[in-house]
C-alpha cells in the first residue's frame, strides 16, 4: 500500500493539476478529496490544454480509478458538462466513482453566494460565486442534499421540498425571488439519472484498494492558506485542503497517509482579497504574471504576485504534514537579476516565524528577505537538477533549508515532459 497526498501549500493555483496528472501515471487510484467547481486544474498533454474543475486528474488514463470523495460538494449540471466536454475531445474510456455522501450544489446556492458577496461590499471575500460556500453551510446546518438522496427521485424531491422551505425564506429575506421545487426537481432529476451509474460508497472502495496494495493519489482544491481552519480567515475557502483533512474527507483512517507533497510556485500568487505579505506590483509583478500566465483557470482574474514566502510554507508544512515539496514554474523567474525569499516576518519589532491568527496582525507584518542572484539561462529543456544554472540550484537548496522539506520535483514548463523528479514518492 502506498498513498500520496498532493496539496497546494500556498493560496491555490500552484500547479497541482500538472503534478497530479504527472504522478497519476504511476497511480492506480486518484481521489479528489474536497472542494467543488470553484477551482480549476490546468493540464497540458502533448501541447493540448485541458481545464478540469471537479474531475480528478487521472481521468485521462483508462486504467486509473477516479473518485469524487465525500468531502466534495458537486454541481451535477457542471460535472456532466465537464464530462461531455472531455468526451467530445476523445476522452471516453475512463473509470469514475462518486461518493454517495458528497453534497450537491444547486442553483439557489449560486444565487445566495452572489447575494452574500454583494452585501459584504468592501469586506467581500472574492468568492467565485459558484455556490460552494452556501452548499457547505447547508451541510453544516444539516439541511444539505447528498448524492445518495439525489439519485433516488422520491428522496430527492422530499429533501428538496424540506430544504427549500428554509432556503426560500432566506432568499425572501434578501429580496430575491423564491425557487420552485418542481422547476429544480424536473431539471435535476435528469442529471441524477445520468450520474447514478457512477455513485457508490467510495470510502469502502478506497479501503478495498488499500487492502489490495494499490497506489493511491489524493488531490484537493485550493491551498493550505485557504483552509477554513488554518488559512487567512475569513479570506478562505469553505473546506480544508490540507493533507491532515484527507482522512475525514475520504472516509479512511489517518494511518493510511504515507506522504504529503506540497505544491508551491517558485514565487507566490493569490486570487481574491486578503492579506498577502510578500506582494509586489508594478513592472516586476507584470513581468512574472505574463511569463507565468497568472490568470485564474476558472475566473480568468489576474492573480496577485509576490516573492516566495517561506513563513507560510513552513506554516503549511506544520499544519498539514508536508514532507516533500514540488517547485513549480521555476522557469518564470529566468531573466531576473535578483530573486527574494521571505524567511521571517517582523511584527511590531519582534521576529515572527509563523502566520498570525488574526488579519489585523497579518496585515501589519513586514516580510524580511534573503536576496539571491538570478539566472539568465533558458532552463525549459533541462532534464535533471545538474543541468540547472548554479544560481537556480542555490535557489532550490535555499528553499529546502528554510522550509525543512525536501524538494522532490521541480517544473520548468507546462508540459509533462518539463517535470523533473528528484525522488520516488510511490
Amino acid at each position: 500500500m502506498s498513498t500520496l497526498v498532493v496539496e497546494g501549500s500556498q493560496w491555490g493555483d500552484e500547479g497541482k493539476g500538472k503534478i497530479t496528472d504527472y504522478l497519476a501515471q504511476e497511480a492506480d487510484v486518484v481521489v479528489r478529496s474536497q472542494g467543488g467547481n470553484n477551482a480549476g486544474h490546468t493540464i497540458v498533454i502533448n501541447n493540448e490544454k485541458f481545464a478540469l474543475r471537479s474531475i480528478p486528474s487521472g481521468i485521462f488514463n483508462p486504467r486509473i480509478k477516479n473518485i469524487l470523495a465525500n468531502g466534495m460538494v458537486i454541481n451535477p449540471k457542471q460535472l456532466l458538462e465537464e464530462l461531455h466536454g472531455l468526451e467530445a475531445r476523445g476522452i471516453k474510456d475512463y473509470k469514475l466513482y462518486i461518493s454517495n455522501r458528497a453534497h450537491i450544489v444547486l442553483p439557489y446556492h449560486e444565487t445566495l453566494d452572489g447575494a452574500y458577496e454583494d452585501y459584504k461590499g468592501s469586506r467581500k471575500i472574492g468568492t467565485t460565486k459558484h455556490g460552494i460556500g452556501p452548499c457547505y453551510s447547508d451541510k453544516a446546518n444539516r439541511i444539505g442534499i447528498r448524492i445518495g438522496e439525489f439519485v433516488n427521485e422520491e428522496e430527492f424531491k422530499e429533501c428538496l421540498t424540506n430544504t427549500l422551505s428554509i432556503k426560500n425564506m432566506e432568499l425572501k429575506m434578501l429580496g430575491l425571488p423564491e425557487v420552485s421545487v418542481d422547476e429544480i426537481f424536473n431539471e435535476y432529476k435528469e442529471y441524477a439519472k445520468e450520474i447514478s451509474k457512477f455513485v457508490c460508497d467510495t470510502s469502502l472502495l478506497i479501503e478495498e484498494e488499500l487492502e489490495k496494495g494499490s497506489k493511491i493519489l489524493f488531490e484537493g482544491a485550493q491551498g493550505v492558506m485557504l483552509c477554513i481552519d488554518h488559512g487567512t480567515y475569513p479570506y478562505v475557502t469553505s473546506s480544508s485542503p490540507t493533507g491532515a483533512a484527507v482522512p475525514l474527507n475520504c472516509g479512511i483512517a489517518p494511518k493510511y497517509i504515507n506522504n504529503v507533497l506540497g505544491i508551491c510556485k517558485a514565487y507566490t500568487t493569490r486570487v481574491g482579497s486578503g492579506p498577502f505579505p510578500t506582494e509586489i506590483d508594478g513592472d516586476l509583478a507584470n513581468y512574472i504574471r505574463e511569463r507565468g500566465h497568472e490568470y485564474g483557470t476558472v475566473t480568468k482574474r489576474p492573480r496577485r504576485i509576490g516573492w516566495l514566502d517561506c513563513v507560510t510554507l513552513n506554516y503549511a508544512r506544520r499544519v498539514s504534514g508536508i514532507n516533500y515539496l514540488s517547485i513549480m514554474l521555476l522557469d518564470v523567474l529566468t531573466g531576473l537579476d535578483e530573486i527574494k525569499i521571505c524567511y521571517e516576518y517582523d511584527l511590531d519589532g519582534k521576529a515572527l516565524n509563523t502566520v498570525p491568527a488574526t488579519l489585523k496582525e497579518l496585515e501589519k507584518v513586514t516580510p524580511k528577505y534573503i536576496t539571491l542572484k538570478g539566472w539568465k539561462e533558458d532552463i525549459t529543456q533541462v532534464k535533471s537538477f545538474d543541468e540547472l544554472p548554479e544560481n537556480a540550484k542555490i535557489y532550490i537548496r535555499k528553499i529546502e533549508e528554510l522550509t525543512k522539506a525536501e524538494v522532490a520535483i521541480f517544473s520548468v514548463g507546462p508540459d509533462r515532459s518539463q517535470t523533473i523528479k528528484l525522488k520516488e514518492l510511490f
